[in-house]
């Protein structure tokens, strides 16, 4: 059998591996489908930490106590690549009684095609109804954080809602937002195509930053208001100027990326203060919530999973492409790292 590793930084391959015998609170996944994650994922697959922000490389060693890999435990040549799977139960230990051999579920886990997870008391190992999407399922991670983005926006009928960055958080964030009732949802990204998916899912309009005043358009198409909530997604500090400059007076900026330190010239600006911005960090993944204890990391996993299974969300256009496991490790260099543009989240058909 074979699972998907990082043998060095920015080097995927295939490689060997014997499962182990099971637990018995544990269950055997035969892995049908998988996706790996476009965000954290790469940084570490690139040997990048977010706190000094340079490649390690040859020098990879030296950084590496006092960087993320430390504090992740990553080892290249064992470091396994991929973050949701979709898949058959086929063996379950002696105490396992929630599941079933057979079973369709969906769980976190690295591209490979066995996997074993935790199957007592683990409410992160979900159940597929019979004929949910399994595009919709890999999802799962996502669709967290856009829920939380969108939450700690604010986002209520009749908004103006503007959403920066459209990858697989960003997408799902409009969907979520236009569901809510907002009266206009606006689309930011550079990439012609994820503009594309977005106006077909909800984006009532969608600009490109290059070359664009996006501030000022999105004062245009809410008549001179601005917007009352803008969920940023993307992580870059010219992102941040435009929306502090298409904030509407006293509106909220949910701030859901993980963003690098910001280069020199970063420029709060007077609109900053004048359209007296209000900008939260967004917490999925991360305890208290800010409605706690009504809302928890719990909560928005169960919301997101009942979303996606139901077909409240639409996830199909956002999985593209879709590779066989002999092809994974090239496309994943190629589609996840290299040339992140051509792809919003891969998807591996085993």
């Amino acid at each position: 059998m074979r699972k998907l590793i990082a043998t060095e930084p920015r080097v995927a391959d295939l490689v060997e591996y014997v499962d182990r015998e099971l637990a018995k609170d544990e269950a055997r996944i035969q892995v049908r489908f998988a996706s790996p994650k476009h965000g954290t994922e790469v940084v570490d697959f690139r040997g990048v930490s977010p706190f000094i922000d340079e490649e390690f490389n040859e020098e990879w060693n030296m950084f590496m106590p006092r960087a993320e890999g430390a504090a992740r435990g990553i080892v290249f040549g064992e470091f396994q690549l991929g973050n949701m799977v979709v898949g058959e139960i086929v063996e379950i230990g002696a105490d396992v009684t929630e599941y079933a051999i057979g079973d369709m579920v969906c769980s976190y886990g690295p591209i490979m095609e066995t996997v074993i997870v935790k199957a007592v008391d683990n409410y992160k190992l979900r159940k597929m109804p019979a004929g949910s999407s399994w595009k919709n399922a890999v999802c799962y991670d996502p669709a967290q954080f856009a829920m939380s983005g969108v939450r700690e926006a604010h986002v209520r009928a009749g908004d103006y809602v503007v959403v920066v960055g459209l990858g697989a958080i960003g997408q799902i964030a409009i969907q979520l937002a236009k569901k809510a009732g907002a009266s206009i949802v606006i689309g930011v990204d550079p990439l012609e195509h994820r503009r594309e998916i977005a106006m077909r899912h909800g984006a009532d309009a969608c600009f490109n930053p290059i070359g664009t005043d996006v501030g000022f358009e999105v004062k245009k198409l809410t008549g001179k208001l601005g917007a009352d909530s803008i969920i940023e997604t993307s992580g870059n500090s010219q992102a941040l100027e435009a929306a502090l400059r298409g904030i509407a007076y006293g509106g909220i900026i949910s701030y859901v990326a993980f963003a690098k330190q910001f280069p020199d010239g970063f420029n709060l600006g007077r609109e900053a203060h004048f359209n007296n911005a209000k900008i939260v960090f967004a917490r999925a993944s991360s305890e208290p919530n800010p409605d706690y204890p009504r809302w928890n990391r719990k909560r928005i996993e169960e919301t997101c999973w009942e979303l996606l299974m139901n077909g409240y969300l639409d996830c199909e256009d956002l999985i593209d492409p879709i590779v066989s496991l002999d092809e994974s490790a090239q496309a994943y260099m190629k589609y996840v790292d290299q040339n992140p543009d051509l792809s919003i989240k891969m998807g591996i058909e085993l």
